[in-house]
């Protein structure tokens, strides 16, 4: 299972990239392949204000749905049309064409490492 060492984690398998003060945020692969196939997928709106631990969207499959938390506290700048357009990228590219929103932050989130990471997807 891939995580990329490159990228910060939530406990609830969320990946963030951090680029100055803009986070691109995403789903891990491990949270892909425990949803199976995505088929809908809910994003805030550019400018919405999200509070990390805030429900911001959804993410349904043919299993369940699953809620969208924000990892971090920040102002959204983007959000990833391509995926709802093609929810199944989440499953495909989850690090690629599957991320969801970028927020400008204005604090450095304080996250898991990719070990710390892999430590916990394998407790």
């Amino acid at each position: 299972m891939s995580v990329p060492d490159e990228l910060q984690y939530t406990a609830e398998h969320e990946w963030v990239r951090l680029d100055g003060d803009i986070a691109t945020v995403g789903i891990t692969q491990y949270a892909a392949d425990a949803l199976g196939d995505v088929v809908y997928v809910e994003l805030p709106a550019v400018g919405a204000a999200l509070t990390s631990g805030a429900i911001v969207g959804e993410v349904e499959s043919t299993k369940s749905v699953g809620e969208l938390y924000a990892p971090l506290d920040g102002e959204v700048v983007e959000a990833n049309q391509g995926v709802v357009d093609a929810p199944e990228s989440i499953n495909s590219d989850p690090y690629g064409e599957g991320w969801l929103v970028k927020l400008r932050v204005s604090e450095p989130p304080t996250l898991l490492t990719a070990d710390e990471y892999r430590t916990l997807i394998s407790a």
